[in-house]
Protein backbone atom coordinates (compact mmCIF):
# COMPACT_ATOMS: atom_id res chain seq x y z
CA UNK A 1 0.00 0.00 0.00
CA UNK A 2 1.10 3.54 -0.70
CA UNK A 3 1.60 6.03 2.10
CA UNK A 4 -0.16 8.63 -0.04
CA UNK A 5 -3.90 9.07 0.54
CA UNK A 6 -4.98 9.72 -3.04
CA UNK A 7 -2.79 6.97 -4.50
CA UNK A 8 -4.33 4.47 -2.08
CA UNK A 9 -7.76 5.26 -3.54
CA UNK A 10 -6.65 4.34 -7.08
CA UNK A 11 -6.72 0.68 -8.16
CA UNK A 12 -4.10 -0.65 -10.58
CA UNK A 13 -4.75 0.85 -14.02
CA UNK A 14 -6.06 -2.10 -16.03
CA UNK A 15 -5.01 -0.63 -19.37
CA UNK A 16 -1.40 -0.31 -18.19
CA UNK A 17 -1.14 -4.11 -17.96
CA UNK A 18 -2.39 -4.53 -21.52
CA UNK A 19 -0.04 -1.78 -22.73
CA UNK A 20 2.93 -3.54 -21.11
CA UNK A 21 2.04 -6.75 -22.92
CA UNK A 22 1.70 -4.86 -26.20
CA UNK A 23 5.09 -3.17 -25.78
CA UNK A 24 6.75 -6.47 -24.92
CA UNK A 25 5.24 -8.21 -27.97
CA UNK A 26 6.27 -5.42 -30.31
CA UNK A 27 9.78 -5.40 -28.88
CA UNK A 28 9.92 -9.10 -29.79
CA UNK A 29 8.96 -8.25 -33.37
CA UNK A 30 5.28 -9.24 -33.19
CA UNK A 31 2.97 -7.13 -35.37
CA UNK A 32 0.12 -6.12 -33.05
CA UNK A 33 -2.98 -4.54 -34.56
CA UNK A 34 -3.84 -1.99 -31.88
CA UNK A 35 -7.57 -1.52 -31.35
CA UNK A 36 -7.10 -0.79 -27.67
CA UNK A 37 -6.44 2.94 -27.31
CA UNK A 38 -8.62 5.60 -28.96
CA UNK A 39 -5.59 7.26 -30.53
CA UNK A 40 -6.44 8.76 -33.95
CA UNK A 41 -4.06 7.91 -36.79
CA UNK A 42 -4.83 10.96 -38.96
CA UNK A 43 -3.50 14.52 -39.03
CA UNK A 44 -5.18 17.92 -38.78
CA UNK A 45 -5.85 19.93 -41.96
CA UNK A 46 -2.85 21.62 -43.54
CA UNK A 47 -4.12 25.14 -42.79
CA UNK A 48 -4.15 24.28 -39.08
CA UNK A 49 -0.55 23.05 -39.17
CA UNK A 50 0.44 26.13 -41.20
CA UNK A 51 -1.08 28.42 -38.56
CA UNK A 52 0.83 26.59 -35.81
CA UNK A 53 4.11 27.14 -37.68
CA UNK A 54 3.30 30.75 -38.54
CA UNK A 55 2.60 31.76 -34.97
CA UNK A 56 5.49 29.70 -33.57
CA UNK A 57 7.90 31.80 -35.66
CA UNK A 58 6.88 34.97 -33.82
CA UNK A 59 9.38 35.88 -31.09
CA UNK A 60 6.69 36.78 -28.56
CA UNK A 61 4.71 33.53 -29.05
CA UNK A 62 6.88 31.59 -26.60
CA UNK A 63 5.87 33.41 -23.44
CA UNK A 64 3.36 32.12 -20.93
CA UNK A 65 -0.13 31.96 -22.31
CA UNK A 66 -3.49 32.33 -20.50
CA UNK A 67 -4.67 29.43 -18.33
CA UNK A 68 -8.32 29.94 -19.33
CA UNK A 69 -7.39 30.21 -23.01
CA UNK A 70 -6.76 33.16 -25.32
CA UNK A 71 -9.78 35.34 -26.08
CA UNK A 72 -9.87 34.40 -29.76
CA UNK A 73 -10.11 30.70 -28.97
CA UNK A 74 -12.84 31.15 -26.37
CA UNK A 75 -14.81 33.18 -28.92
CA UNK A 76 -14.23 30.54 -31.61
CA UNK A 77 -15.69 27.87 -29.32
CA UNK A 78 -18.68 30.09 -28.50
CA UNK A 79 -19.23 30.60 -32.24
CA UNK A 80 -19.07 26.82 -32.78
CA UNK A 81 -21.83 26.27 -30.19
CA UNK A 82 -23.94 29.01 -31.81
CA UNK A 83 -23.80 27.54 -35.32
CA UNK A 84 -23.84 23.85 -34.34
CA UNK A 85 -26.33 23.81 -31.46
CA UNK A 86 -27.99 27.23 -31.54
CA UNK A 87 -26.61 27.87 -28.04
CA UNK A 88 -25.41 31.33 -27.02
CA UNK A 89 -22.30 31.42 -24.81
CA UNK A 90 -20.40 34.33 -23.27
CA UNK A 91 -16.73 33.71 -24.20
CA UNK A 92 -15.58 35.47 -21.02
CA UNK A 93 -17.78 33.83 -18.38
CA UNK A 94 -19.11 30.61 -19.95
CA UNK A 95 -16.10 29.19 -21.85
CA UNK A 96 -12.79 27.83 -20.54
CA UNK A 97 -10.06 26.27 -22.66
CA UNK A 98 -8.62 23.08 -21.18
CA UNK A 99 -5.57 20.92 -21.88
CA UNK A 100 -7.80 18.30 -23.41
CA UNK A 101 -11.14 17.43 -21.84
CA UNK A 102 -9.48 14.94 -19.47
CA UNK A 103 -7.45 17.60 -17.65
CA UNK A 104 -10.44 19.93 -17.53
CA UNK A 105 -12.67 17.23 -16.10
CA UNK A 106 -10.21 16.36 -13.33
CA UNK A 107 -9.66 20.00 -12.39
CA UNK A 108 -13.40 20.73 -12.35
CA UNK A 109 -13.80 17.77 -9.99
CA UNK A 110 -11.22 19.36 -7.69
CA UNK A 111 -12.99 22.71 -7.94
CA UNK A 112 -16.57 21.70 -7.15
CA UNK A 113 -16.36 18.74 -4.77
CA UNK A 114 -15.11 18.21 -1.24
CA UNK A 115 -13.89 14.99 0.41
CA UNK A 116 -16.91 12.86 1.23
CA UNK A 117 -19.23 14.36 -1.38
CA UNK A 118 -21.21 11.77 -3.36
CA UNK A 119 -21.07 11.88 -7.15
CA UNK A 120 -23.27 9.88 -9.53
CA UNK A 121 -21.29 8.47 -12.46
CA UNK A 122 -22.22 6.06 -15.26
CA UNK A 123 -20.94 2.49 -15.12
CA UNK A 124 -19.30 1.52 -17.46
CA UNK A 125 -17.75 4.86 -18.31
CA UNK A 126 -14.54 6.58 -19.34
CA UNK A 127 -12.23 6.22 -16.30
CA UNK A 128 -11.75 9.96 -15.62
CA UNK A 129 -15.50 10.21 -14.95
CA UNK A 130 -14.91 8.10 -11.85
CA UNK A 131 -11.32 8.75 -10.90
CA UNK A 132 -11.31 12.51 -11.38
CA UNK A 133 -13.70 12.67 -8.44
CA UNK A 134 -12.04 9.85 -6.50
CA UNK A 135 -8.74 11.75 -6.64
CA UNK A 136 -10.64 14.81 -5.36
CA UNK A 137 -11.78 12.76 -2.34
CA UNK A 138 -15.39 12.22 -3.36
CA UNK A 139 -17.36 8.98 -3.09
CA UNK A 140 -18.80 7.43 -6.26
CA UNK A 141 -22.24 5.88 -6.70
CA UNK A 142 -22.85 4.13 -10.03
CA UNK A 143 -25.82 4.76 -12.27
CA UNK A 144 -26.60 3.00 -15.57
CA UNK A 145 -24.67 4.06 -18.66
CA UNK A 146 -27.55 2.98 -20.90
CA UNK A 147 -30.31 5.60 -21.26
CA UNK A 148 -32.98 2.91 -21.07
CA UNK A 149 -36.53 3.05 -19.68
CA UNK A 150 -35.39 2.43 -16.10
CA UNK A 151 -32.63 5.07 -16.15
CA UNK A 152 -34.54 7.70 -14.18
CA UNK A 153 -35.95 5.13 -11.75
CA UNK A 154 -32.41 4.08 -10.87
CA UNK A 155 -31.31 7.71 -10.71
CA UNK A 156 -34.12 8.44 -8.26
CA UNK A 157 -33.14 5.41 -6.17
CA UNK A 158 -29.50 6.55 -6.10
CA UNK A 159 -30.62 9.95 -4.82
CA UNK A 160 -32.91 8.44 -2.20
CA UNK A 161 -30.47 5.94 -0.73
CA UNK A 162 -27.16 7.82 -0.89
CA UNK A 163 -25.81 9.41 2.29
CA UNK A 164 -24.84 12.19 2.10
CA UNK A 165 -27.14 13.30 -0.71
CA UNK A 166 -25.35 13.36 -4.11
CA UNK A 167 -24.20 16.74 -5.41
CA UNK A 168 -23.03 16.01 -8.96
CA UNK A 169 -24.30 13.89 -11.85
CA UNK A 170 -21.96 12.88 -14.68
CA UNK A 171 -23.26 11.84 -18.11
CA UNK A 172 -21.54 11.30 -21.44
CA UNK A 173 -23.13 10.67 -24.84
CA UNK A 174 -22.12 9.46 -27.36
CA UNK A 175 -20.82 7.16 -24.68
CA UNK A 176 -17.25 6.02 -24.27
CA UNK A 177 -17.08 3.01 -24.17
CA UNK A 178 -20.59 1.86 -25.11
CA UNK A 179 -21.18 4.20 -28.11
CA UNK A 180 -24.79 4.78 -27.01
CA UNK A 181 -26.52 8.01 -28.02
CA UNK A 182 -29.38 10.11 -26.64
CA UNK A 183 -31.79 12.73 -27.93
CA UNK A 184 -32.98 16.06 -26.61
CA UNK A 185 -35.86 14.43 -24.75
CA UNK A 186 -33.36 12.58 -22.57
CA UNK A 187 -31.45 15.79 -21.84
CA UNK A 188 -34.71 17.57 -21.00
CA UNK A 189 -35.40 14.83 -18.45
CA UNK A 190 -31.91 15.20 -16.98
CA UNK A 191 -32.26 18.98 -16.60
CA UNK A 192 -35.68 18.66 -14.96
CA UNK A 193 -34.46 15.93 -12.60
CA UNK A 194 -31.29 17.83 -11.68
CA UNK A 195 -33.21 21.02 -10.93
CA UNK A 196 -35.61 19.15 -8.68
CA UNK A 197 -32.80 17.26 -6.94
CA UNK A 198 -30.37 20.16 -6.62
CA UNK A 199 -27.70 18.42 -8.70
CA UNK A 200 -24.90 19.89 -10.78
CA UNK A 201 -24.48 18.13 -14.12
CA UNK A 202 -21.30 17.47 -16.09
CA UNK A 203 -21.82 16.34 -19.68
CA UNK A 204 -18.99 14.78 -21.70
CA UNK A 205 -19.57 15.53 -25.40
CA UNK A 206 -16.13 14.57 -26.71
CA UNK A 207 -17.61 12.62 -29.65
CA UNK A 208 -20.14 15.26 -30.70
CA UNK A 209 -19.19 15.11 -34.38
CA UNK A 210 -18.69 11.36 -34.79
CA UNK A 211 -22.23 10.17 -35.38
CA UNK A 212 -23.51 7.87 -38.12
CA UNK A 213 -27.25 8.51 -38.27
CA UNK A 214 -29.09 11.36 -39.96
CA UNK A 215 -29.64 13.27 -36.71
CA UNK A 216 -26.63 15.24 -35.39
CA UNK A 217 -25.61 14.62 -31.79
CA UNK A 218 -27.33 17.15 -29.48
CA UNK A 219 -25.95 19.12 -26.54
CA UNK A 220 -27.52 19.31 -23.10
CA UNK A 221 -27.12 23.10 -23.31
CA UNK A 222 -29.85 23.17 -25.96
CA UNK A 223 -32.35 22.59 -23.14
CA UNK A 224 -33.81 25.73 -21.56
CA UNK A 225 -32.32 26.25 -18.11
CA UNK A 226 -29.42 23.84 -18.64
CA UNK A 227 -26.83 26.56 -18.10
CA UNK A 228 -28.24 27.05 -14.60
CA UNK A 229 -26.70 23.73 -13.55
CA UNK A 230 -24.61 22.12 -16.31
CA UNK A 231 -21.11 22.27 -17.74
CA UNK A 232 -20.22 20.43 -20.93
CA UNK A 233 -16.82 19.24 -22.12
CA UNK A 234 -15.80 18.95 -25.75
CA UNK A 235 -12.52 18.06 -27.39
CA UNK A 236 -10.70 18.70 -30.67
CA UNK A 237 -8.87 15.37 -30.42
CA UNK A 238 -11.07 13.21 -32.63
CA UNK A 239 -13.05 15.82 -34.57
CA UNK A 240 -9.93 17.47 -35.99
CA UNK A 241 -7.38 14.65 -35.48
CA UNK A 242 -5.58 16.74 -32.84
CA UNK A 243 -5.32 14.28 -29.94
CA UNK A 244 -1.69 15.04 -29.10
CA UNK A 245 -2.31 18.79 -29.21
CA UNK A 246 -4.37 18.54 -25.99
CA UNK A 247 -7.12 21.01 -26.84
CA UNK A 248 -10.47 20.86 -25.08
CA UNK A 249 -13.18 23.10 -23.68
CA UNK A 250 -15.55 23.43 -20.76
CA UNK A 251 -18.64 25.53 -21.42
CA UNK A 252 -21.85 26.34 -19.61
CA UNK A 253 -22.70 27.32 -16.04
CA UNK A 254 -20.69 30.46 -15.22
CA UNK A 255 -20.20 29.62 -11.54
CA UNK A 256 -18.65 26.23 -12.31
CA UNK A 257 -16.60 27.72 -15.15
CA UNK A 258 -15.29 30.39 -12.76
CA UNK A 259 -14.37 27.69 -10.23
CA UNK A 260 -12.52 25.72 -12.91
CA UNK A 261 -10.66 28.83 -14.08
CA UNK A 262 -9.59 29.62 -10.53
CA UNK A 263 -8.17 26.13 -9.94
CA UNK A 264 -6.42 26.19 -13.30
CA UNK A 265 -4.91 29.60 -12.55
CA UNK A 266 -2.92 27.93 -9.76
CA UNK A 267 -1.88 24.91 -11.83
CA UNK A 268 -1.04 25.94 -15.40
CA UNK A 269 -0.45 28.82 -17.79
CA UNK A 270 -2.55 27.34 -20.57
CA UNK A 271 -1.58 25.58 -23.76
CA UNK A 272 1.27 26.86 -25.93
CA UNK A 273 -0.06 29.99 -27.69
CA UNK A 274 0.69 28.73 -31.25
CA UNK A 275 -1.40 25.62 -30.51
CA UNK A 276 -4.29 27.79 -29.37
CA UNK A 277 -3.98 29.96 -32.48
CA UNK A 278 -4.03 26.85 -34.65
CA UNK A 279 -7.12 25.64 -32.80
CA UNK A 280 -8.81 28.94 -33.71
CA UNK A 281 -7.95 28.24 -37.35
CA UNK A 282 -9.48 24.77 -37.04
CA UNK A 283 -12.76 26.01 -35.52
CA UNK A 284 -13.15 29.08 -37.74
CA UNK A 285 -11.76 27.68 -40.99
CA UNK A 286 -12.99 25.10 -43.51
CA UNK A 287 -14.79 22.21 -41.80
CA UNK A 288 -14.12 19.52 -44.44
CA UNK A 289 -12.07 17.51 -41.93
CA UNK A 290 -15.13 17.03 -39.70
CA UNK A 291 -17.15 15.25 -42.37
CA UNK A 292 -14.07 13.41 -43.66
CA UNK A 293 -13.37 11.96 -40.20
CA UNK A 294 -17.03 11.02 -39.75
CA UNK A 295 -16.98 9.10 -43.04
CA UNK A 296 -13.58 7.58 -42.24
CA UNK A 297 -14.81 6.11 -38.95
CA UNK A 298 -18.10 5.03 -40.52
CA UNK A 299 -16.24 3.05 -43.19
CA UNK A 300 -13.92 1.48 -40.65
CA UNK A 301 -16.89 0.60 -38.46
CA UNK A 302 -18.55 -1.19 -41.37
CA UNK A 303 -15.36 -3.05 -42.29
CA UNK A 304 -14.77 -4.13 -38.69
CA UNK A 305 -18.33 -5.34 -38.11
CA UNK A 306 -18.47 -7.23 -41.42
CA UNK A 307 -15.00 -8.83 -41.28
CA UNK A 308 -15.23 -9.78 -37.59
CA UNK A 309 -18.65 -11.35 -38.20
CA UNK A 310 -17.14 -13.54 -40.94
CA UNK A 311 -14.43 -14.48 -38.45
CA UNK A 312 -17.10 -15.65 -36.01
CA UNK A 313 -17.41 -12.64 -33.70
CA UNK A 314 -20.65 -10.66 -33.98
CA UNK A 315 -20.17 -7.05 -32.91
CA UNK A 316 -23.14 -4.70 -32.33
CA UNK A 317 -23.06 -1.82 -34.83
CA UNK A 318 -22.19 1.42 -32.99
CA UNK A 319 -24.36 4.46 -33.75
CA UNK A 320 -21.66 6.97 -32.88
CA UNK A 321 -18.13 7.49 -31.50
CA UNK A 322 -14.94 5.83 -32.74
CA UNK A 323 -15.52 2.69 -30.68
CA UNK A 324 -17.42 -0.57 -30.78
CA UNK A 325 -18.56 -2.14 -27.50
CA UNK A 326 -18.42 -5.87 -28.06
CA UNK A 327 -19.57 -8.80 -25.90
CA UNK A 328 -16.78 -11.33 -25.41
CA UNK A 329 -17.45 -14.38 -27.63
CA UNK A 330 -19.31 -17.08 -25.69
CA UNK A 331 -16.48 -19.62 -25.59
CA UNK A 332 -14.08 -17.09 -24.02
CA UNK A 333 -16.35 -15.46 -21.42
CA UNK A 334 -14.96 -17.50 -18.56
CA UNK A 335 -11.63 -15.69 -19.02
CA UNK A 336 -13.10 -12.31 -18.06
CA UNK A 337 -12.39 -9.21 -20.09
CA UNK A 338 -8.77 -8.78 -18.96
CA UNK A 339 -7.98 -12.45 -19.58
CA UNK A 340 -9.63 -12.27 -22.99
CA UNK A 341 -7.68 -9.11 -23.89
CA UNK A 342 -4.42 -10.91 -23.05
CA UNK A 343 -5.49 -13.99 -25.01
CA UNK A 344 -6.45 -11.93 -28.07
CA UNK A 345 -3.05 -10.26 -28.04
CA UNK A 346 -1.16 -13.53 -27.64
CA UNK A 347 -3.11 -15.59 -30.18
CA UNK A 348 -4.76 -13.12 -32.60
CA UNK A 349 -2.11 -10.40 -32.23
CA UNK A 350 -4.92 -7.88 -31.68
CA UNK A 351 -4.98 -5.41 -28.78
CA UNK A 352 -8.38 -4.54 -27.27
CA UNK A 353 -9.42 -2.61 -24.16
CA UNK A 354 -10.87 -4.86 -21.41
CA UNK A 355 -14.32 -3.78 -20.32
CA UNK A 356 -13.49 -4.09 -16.62
CA UNK A 357 -11.26 -1.02 -17.03
CA UNK A 358 -14.41 1.08 -17.50
CA UNK A 359 -16.12 -0.16 -14.33
CA UNK A 360 -17.42 -3.45 -12.99
CA UNK A 361 -20.46 -3.26 -15.27
CA UNK A 362 -18.05 -3.43 -18.21
CA UNK A 363 -17.07 -7.00 -17.37
CA UNK A 364 -17.99 -9.36 -20.19
CA UNK A 365 -17.19 -6.76 -22.87
CA UNK A 366 -14.21 -5.25 -24.64
CA UNK A 367 -13.87 -1.92 -26.40
CA UNK A 368 -12.55 -1.84 -29.96
CA UNK A 369 -11.16 1.45 -31.31
CA UNK A 370 -11.47 2.33 -35.01
CA UNK A 371 -7.92 3.64 -35.21
CA UNK A 372 -6.38 1.26 -37.74
CA UNK A 373 -6.94 1.41 -41.50
CA UNK A 374 -9.21 -0.99 -43.36
CA UNK A 375 -6.37 -3.32 -44.37
CA UNK A 376 -5.24 -3.61 -40.76
CA UNK A 377 -8.80 -4.21 -39.58
CA UNK A 378 -9.08 -7.13 -42.01
CA UNK A 379 -5.71 -8.38 -40.74
CA UNK A 380 -7.14 -8.23 -37.22
CA UNK A 381 -10.17 -10.21 -38.38
CA UNK A 382 -7.90 -12.94 -39.76
CA UNK A 383 -6.17 -13.12 -36.37
CA UNK A 384 -9.54 -13.31 -34.63
CA UNK A 385 -10.63 -16.09 -36.96
CA UNK A 386 -7.50 -18.07 -36.07
CA UNK A 387 -8.21 -17.52 -32.38
CA UNK A 388 -11.82 -18.64 -32.77
CA UNK A 389 -10.78 -21.79 -34.65
CA UNK A 390 -8.05 -22.65 -32.13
Amino acid sequence: MSEYYRIERLPPYVFAEVNRMKAKARAAGVDIVDLGMGNPDGAPPQHVIDKLCEVARKPDAHRYSASAGIKGLRKAQADYYARRFGVSLDPDSEVCVTLGSKEGFANLAQAITAPGDVVLTPNPSYPIHHFGFIIAGAAIRSIPAAPGPDFFDKLEKAMRYSVPRPKVLVIGYPSNPTAQVVGLDFYAGIVAFAKEAGLKVISDLAYAEIYYGDTPTPSILQIDGAKDLAVEFTSMSKTYSMAGWRMGFAVGNPDMIAALKRVKSYLDYGAFTPIQAAAVAALNGPQDIVEQNRQLYRKRRDVMVESFARAGWDIPVPEASMFAWAPIPERFRGMGSLGFAKHAMEVAHVAVAPGIGFGEEGEGYVRLALVENEQRLRQAARGIKKMMED
